[in-house]
C-alpha cells in the first residue's frame, strides 16, 4: 500500500485524482509502480505540515483507491474507491509513512434519480460557464467523461480556490445529499466568481482595446490635419492653431494645463458664447509669451563699453557698473547681480543708458512707465472674473518683446503712490526680488512665470520717496548732473546731428558753432540733464528749417547771436552773486529735483517781542535748522543775546513760491545769524553747505556735486562743505574742483573764523 499526502484537493469516492508521477513515486519507495497497487490518500491540514509530516499533520478521514493508469506524459491516474478512517501513522526515517486504517462507510440517502438530475443541472452550468472561455471544446471532452458530483468535483479541484478545511469539509461528510449539497455549493460559487472576473476582464479588455482604437484613430486624424493644414494654411482653425501653440511653446507643466483647460472651454462654448473672446484672448497672450529658456551666449566687453560710449558722453561710473554686471554675467552664464537703480536729475540719461544697455547685451528692450500708477493689478494683472481683464505691464511687456530674458527698464519707481486698490510698490518687491520672481504669478494669466532671466532697470529722481523694503532691493547709483563742458560735447556729438536729422537738414547746409551752443547752456536752460537742451536744439533746428528750404544753395552758420535772434523764448535768469554785500546775508547750496542751485539766506532784526518770523515756504527739517541755528548763536555770542529777545528775527529765503526744505542750509543759516548780530559782511562769492548740530559739529549732506556746480556756474569762488563728505568729491568734475576753492570743516567756528566774523568781534576760532 502506498500512502500520498495531499494538500488543497478535493477528494470523493469513486473518482479519478490525476497526480504527477513523481509526486507518486517519491512515496512509494522501493516497491516502485504498477496498475493496480493499492493507494491510500490522506490530507494535510496545511501547508507546511504538508512539507514537514508529523502524525498530527494530517486530518482523521483519508480515502482508499488503487493506480488505474500510468501515462507515459508524466502523470497517475488514481481512481478513489472508498473513504477511510486513520487509526494510526507512523512516521519513518525516510519520511516513510505507515497507516492503520478502518474503512468509514457512506450513508447512502441519495436516490438515483436525485442524483441525475443534480448532475445534469450541473454539467449543464459548467458548459454554460465554459461556453464563455476560449477553452469550451475542449472542456467538453471532459464533461462527457463526469458521470457524478464527486468526479465534477475532484474535476475542477485544481482550479478552485478554496480553503482546505472546506475542501476537507466535502471528504469527511457521512451523508451522500449532503455531501452532494457542499460539493454544489463549492461549484456553483467558484464559477460565479470566475463568470464575474471573466466579464470584468472582457470589459476591460475592451475599453483597453476602445482606448487603443481611440488613440489610433487620434493619431491618424494628427496626421491627415498636419497635411491638409500644410496645404491650406489659411484655413487652419484657432482652435488648432492654439493646439499647435500649446504643443510648441514650451510651457512648465501648470501653465499648460491651465492653457488646456481654458482651450477645452472654448471649444465647448463655441463661437457664439459671451466669454469666447476673453478665452480666445486669453490663449493669445499665454501663447505668445517666450515661455523656453534663452541660452546665456558671451558677450564681448570691448564692444558693450563701446556701445555705451557711443550712446552716452561721460557718465563713467555708472559705465563701470553696467561692465561689471556683464562680466559677471559672462563667467555664470546667467543673468545675475543686483537690480540697479538709476537715481539722478530728469534729463541726464537714466532711462536711454537702459537701452544702451540692451543693445551692448544684444537683447530686446522694454520700458515701463511707473509713473502715475496706483492700482495692485497694474503690476500683477486683473484676474479674469472681471471684465477688461488685462495683464499687469510687466508680463506685458515680456509679452511684447517676445522673448523671456529682454532688458525692462522701470521708469520714475518713485513716483508710485499707494490707493485702496492696494500698494503697486508692494506688488513690485516679488518682481524685483532674485529669490522668488522665478515664480512670479501674474493674476491675469494665474500661472507662475520666470522672471529671473529678465534684467530689471529701476529709475527715479529721488530715493524719499521709495518704500524701503523696496529700496532694499536695489542698489542705488547715483546719476550726477552734467557739467557746461559736458553738455556742450553731448550737445555737438549727440544732439545737434538728431536733432538735424529730424528735422531734415542736411549736416552740408548748417553748421552750429560752439559758441552758439555755449550760449544755449548758460543763457537759455537752467538743469543738470540735458532734456532742456535738446528742446531748445530742437526749436533752433525747426526754426532755421525755414530758412534751409528757402535758400538751399546757402550755408547757415549759426553763431551766439543767431541763437538770440532765433529762440523764441526768454533767458534763464540763473541765481547770481549779490553785487553789494550786506551783514545778515549768506550764499547757501541746496539741491532741487532738476539738480544744484544757490540760495540766499536774509535775515533781519525788527522792533518786536523776541518772535521768529520764518518765510519762503520753508519746510519742517528747514525750521528746525533755523531754530537751531539761533540757540547756536546766543551760545556762540553771548554778550548779543539781548539783540534776540528786544527784536523780532525774520529769516527769509528768496523764491518764496518754491518749496524748500532739508538740513544742508544749517550752516549757512548759522553763518547769516552771526553775520546780523555782529555786523559783519559775508563775501558773497563765498558759498556754504552744510548740517549743524547744537554742539556746532558740521554734519555731511547729500547732492554735493549738483551744488558744487551750480556753485560754479554762479560764480562762486570759495565753497564750505562739512569734512565727512570729502570722499564725495570724487564725484564732481575736475573743472568744477579747477575753478572753485573747496574747504572741508568740522565745526562752526571754522567757517565763521575763515569768513573773518570771529576775528572781526575779537572771539578766537
Amino acid at each position: 500500500m502506498i500512502v500520498v499526502p495531499v494538500y488543497n484537493m478535493i477528494l470523493a469516492p469513486d473518482a479519478n485524482i490525476y497526480f504527477n508521477i513523481n509526486q507518486v513515486r517519491r512515496n512509494a519507495g522501493d516497491k516502485g509502480l504498477a496498475v493496480g497497487e493499492r493507494v491510500v490518500l490522506i490530507v494535510a491540514r496545511d501547508n507546511e505540515s504538508y512539507r514537514n509530516l508529523t502524525p498530527e499533520s494530517f486530518y482523521p478521514i483519508g480515502i482508499a483507491g488503487e493506480i488505474k493508469e500510468i501515462n507515459h506524459q508524466g502523470y497517475v491516474v488514481i481512481h478513489t474507491s472508498y473513504r477511510v478512517d486513520i487509526d494510526n501513522v507512523e512516521i519513518g526515517a525516510d519520511d516513510a509513512i505507515r497507516l492503520t486504517i478502518t474503512r468509514r462507510n457512506d450513508i447512502d440517502d441519495m436516490s438515483r434519480s436525485v442524483e441525475k438530475e443534480k448532475l445534469d443541472g450541473m454539467l449543464e452550468e459548467m458548459r454554460r460557464f465554459a461556453s464563455g472561455f476560449e477553452w469550451a471544446d475542449s472542456a467538453e471532452y471532459w464533461l462527457r467523461q463526469i458521470d457524478s458530483l464527486e468526479r465534477a468535483a475532484c474535476v475542477m479541484s485544481p482550479w478552485m480556490d478554496i480553503p482546505n478545511a472546506e475542501r476537507y469539509a466535502i471528504l469527511a461528510e457521512d451523508s451522500r445529499i449532503k455531501r452532494a449539497e457542499l460539493i454544489e455549493e463549492a461549484l456553483y460559487g467558484f464559477m460565479e466568481v470566475g463568470r464575474i472576473t471573466n466579464e470584468a476582464m472582457t470589459s476591460q479588455q475592451e475599453e483597453h482595446q476602445r482606448m487603443y482604437r481611440e488613440q489610433a484613430i487620434k493619431r491618424q486624424m494628427e496626421h491627415l490635419q498636419k497635411e491638409l493644414d500644410e496645404m491650406h494654411p489659411e484655413n487652419v482653425t484657432d482652435i488648432r492653431k492654439f493646439e499647435q501653440k500649446i504643443a510648441e511653446s514650451g510651457m512648465n507643466e501648470t501653465a499648460r494645463k491651465e492653457a488646456e483647460k481654458v482651450l477645452n472651454r472654448l471649444k465647448q462654448e463655441g463661437s457664439q458664447s459671451a466669454e469666447t473672446g476673453m478665452l480666445y484672448d486669453y490663449l493669445d497672450f499665454v501663447t505668445g509669451l517666450s515661455w523656453k529658456k534663452e541660452e546665456a551666449s558671451h558677450i564681448d566687453l570691448d564692444k558693450a563699453r563701446e556701445v555705451l560710449d557711443e550712446d552716452h558722453y561721460g557718465l563713467t561710473k555708472v559705465k563701470d557698473r553696467i561692465i561689471q554686471q556683464i562680466a559677471v554675467m559672462n563667467l555664470k552664464k546667467e543673468q545675475s547681480g543686483s537690480i540697479l537703480l538709476f537715481v539722478g536729475a530728469p534729463g541726464t540719461g537714466k532711462t536711454s543708458i537702459g537701452k544702451s544697455i540692451a543693445r551692448a547685451l544684444g537683447r530686446e528692450y522694454v520700458r515701463v512707465s511707473l509713473g502715475g500708477i496706483h492700482d495692485e493689478s497694474d503690476i500683477r494683472g486683473h484676474r479674469r472674473t472681471y471684465i477688461g481683464a488685462m495683464p499687469g505691464r510687466i508680463m506685458d511687456g515680456i509679452h511684447k518683446s517676445g522673448v523671456s530674458n529682454p532688458v525692462v527698464v522701470l521708469d520714475e519707481v518713485d513716483k508710485l503712490s499707494a490707493s485702496y486698490h492696494g500698494s503697486p510698490a508692494s506688488a513690485l518687491l516679488e518682481v524685483l526680488d532674485p529669490e522668488q520672481n522665478n515664480t512670479f504669478t501674474d493674476h491675469y494669466m494665474n500661472v507662475p512665470y520666470d522672471l529671473s532671466d529678465v534684467m530689471f532697470i529701476c529709475t527715479a529722481n529721488t530715493t524719499d520717496t521709495i518704500p524701503e523694503p523696496l529700496l532694499n532691493r536695489m542698489e542705488v547709483i547715483q546719476f550726477s548732473g552734467y557739467t557746461p563742458i559736458e553738455k556742450l560735447s553731448i550737445a555737438r556729438e549727440h544732439l545737434v546731428p538728431k536733432s538735424m536729422e529730424a528735422m531734415g537738414i542736411d549736416p552740408q547746409m548748417m553748421e552750429v558753432t560752439d559758441d552758439a551752443l555755449r550760449k544755449i547752456i548758460s543763457d537759455y536752460t537752467m538743469e543738470a540733464g540735458v532734456r532742456g537742451l535738446r528742446k531748445r536744439i530742437d526749436t533752433l533746428c525747426r526754426v532755421l528749417a525755414v530758412r534751409v528750404a528757402s535758400e538751399p544753395d546757402r550755408k547757415i552758420t549759426v553763431t551766439a547771436d543767431v541763437v538770440d535772434e532765433e529762440i523764441d523764448a526768454r533767458p534763464v535768469q540763473h541765481s547770481k552773486i549779490l553785487p553789494e554785500p550786506k551783514a545778515g546775508v549768506v550764499t547757501g547750496l541746496a539741491w532741487t529735483p532738476v539738480g544744484g542751485e544757490i540760495l540766499y539766506i536774509e535775515t533781519m532784526f525788527t522792533k518786536g517781542k523776541g518772535e521768529i518770523i520764518i518765510t519762503g515756504q520753508l519746510g519742517d527739517v528747514m525750521k528746525e535748522s533755523a531754530r537751531i541755528a539761533v540757540s547756536l548763536v546766543k551760545t556762540l555770542f553771548p554778550d548779543k543775546a539781548e539783540k534776540f529777545s528786544e527784536n523780532d528775527l525774520h529769516i527769509h529765503v528768496p523764491e518764496g513760491a518754491v518749496p524748500k526744505d532739508g538740513p544742508s542750509a544749517g550752516i549757512a543759516l548759522t553763518t547769516a545769524l552771526s553775520s546780523l548780530v555782529t555786523g559783519c559782511v559775508v563775501d558773497p562769492h563765498i558759498a556754504m553747505t552744510g548740517e549743524v548740530a547744537l554742539r556746532g559739529a558740521v554734519t555731511p549732506i547729500g547732492g554735493l556735486p549738483e551744488k558744487l556746480m551750480a556753485a560754479e556756474r554762479a560764480g562762486i569762488t570759495k565753497v564750505f562743505i562739512p569734512e565727512e563728505n570729502e570722499y564725495d568729491l570724487k564725484d564732481v568734475a575736475d573743472e568744477v574742483k579747477e575753478k572753485i576753492e573747496i574747504r572741508t570743516v568740522r565745526k562752526v567756528g571754522e567757517v565763521l573764523t575763515e569768513v573773518g566774523i570771529l576775528a572781526a568781534v575779537g572771539k578766537p576760532a
